[in-house]
């Protein structure tokens, strides 16, 4: 299994810190082009939680949190390479390719920042919008992250992610033309998907030979509409998985990804100030702990992952 410390220490020479940053964007699913609800699960951050102020300049909010990171550097410098500026919160595409231009610019001309990871929608990938990405990735590495969380359409409808999977499939196909490394994230337990569900997608997935696949536990947040649905649902419609069944699950889909394929994400974890469930994924430390020594009887991961 390649995680992404593997990837990065192989990449750029040593440990990479990702900074989440706020381009101050929104998406189709709540302006009003496609619905004004945004995705089920999606909270008020626009899945960006814990990225910056989108007051701040992109200068700003990188000052800012190397100034949080700071204490985690490791003392030997040497072994540090850099940051990976991460545009996080919202469609991070879904701005005329001018912003865009110079929000990228913005984050890539300082000299600590190694490389740019843009987390966006399949719908919002103009041709326009793939060049200037492409020619960005001369200078410095640049990842699209891109948000498919399930190939099954009848899911795709519950949470409202808007677009079929058709498209997904044509953006992938159109980033690997431009040689741009795709990063997918798959939700797992999602409401009413069986384990032969969750495995079909990231086989899908993996299938198109994408660089990278972030793999994210389901977390119901206050203020999203998934909270009033996990409320009002019965337990047979919805019900969030345990330590143990996530686990269960990991075991199943790791074999299914190639060693070529790096996994930036093994389950994730909300703010704990507006998590309601799963509880147990509040407490990161011992949820990776527990994975890791199941993943390791599994022979599916070695001491680091």
């Amino acid at each position: 299994m390649r995680t992404a410390n593997d990837y990065y220490r192989a990449r750029f020479g040593g440990k990479v810190y990702r900074i989440s940053l706020n381009g101050g964007m929104t998406c189709p699913n709540r302006d009003g082009t496609l619905d004004t609800r945004g995705c089920l699960f999606c909270s008020r951050g626009g899945s960006g939680d814990f990225a910056s102020s989108a007051a701040l300049s992109v200068p700003e909010q990188l000052v800012t949190a190397k100034q949080k990171i700071a204490a985690k550097l490791p003392k030997n410098r040497e072994t540090f390479a850099g940051y990976l500026a991460y545009f996080q919160a919202f469609t991070n595409t879904y701005a005329p390719v001018a912003y865009l231009k110079g929000i990228f610019e913005d984050a890539l001309s300082d000299p600590e920042v190694v490389g740019l990871s843009v987390a966006t929608r399949p719908d919002c990938l103009s041709e326009e919008c793939i060049s200037l990405l492409s020619s960005l990735n001369n200078s410095k590495p640049v990842y699209v992250e891109l948000g498919l969380q399930t190939i099954h359409e009848q899911t795709a409808a519950l949470i409202r992610r808007g677009y079929p999977l058709s498209v997904y499939d044509d953006a992938v196909s159109r980033l690997q033309a431009a040689r741009l490394p795709v990063i997918t994230h798959v939700i797992l337990g999602l409401p009413k998907e069986t384990k032969e569900d969750m495995l079909a997608t990231v086989k899908h997935v993996v299938k198109a030979g994408i660089h990278g696949i972030k793999l994210q536990l389901l977390h119901v947040l206050q203020d999203t509409d998934l909270a009033d649905y996990y409320r009002t649902a019965s337990p047979s419609e919805f019900a969030c998985m345990t330590l143990d069944a996530y686990t269960d699950i990991l075991v199943s889909v790791l074999p299914l990804i190639p060693e070529e394929t790096v996994l930036y994400r093994i389950t994730g974890d909300g703010p704990k100030r507006t998590l309601i469930a799963p509880l147990w994924s509040g407490d990161k430390k011992h949820v990776l702990n527990t994975l890791r020594h199941h993943l390791e009887r599994s022979s599916l991961c070695n001491p680091k992952c």
